[in-house]
């Protein structure tokens, strides 16, 4: 019997290898769920992260800045 558009079995590719959805077992689909929200959860970590060292980078610019003329503030009052 060939499958048709309509009975199109769901697959999961792992590790390169295609499996259909409907020929593993309960544990197997479920561990894939983990899997699935593990990578998920792994690239939404990666990207607060990228945002977090973004602004850690900002702020710290800022207070290098602030540092940088305090000194030059420093500098003029004792040239006075």
């Amino acid at each position: 019997m060939d499958e048709t558009p309509d009975t199109k079995q769901e697959t999961v590719l792992i590790n390169g290898e295609e499996h259909n959805v409907a020929d593993l077992s309960q544990e197997q689909v479920t561990l894939i769920n983990h899997v699935s929200d593990l990578d998920r959860k792994s690239r939404q970590i990666n990207f607060s992260l990228e945002q977090t060292l973004g602004a850690q980078n900002h702020f710290m610019g800022l207070l290098n800045a602030s540092l940088e003329a305090k000194s030059d503030d420093k500098a003029v009052n004792e040239n006075k």
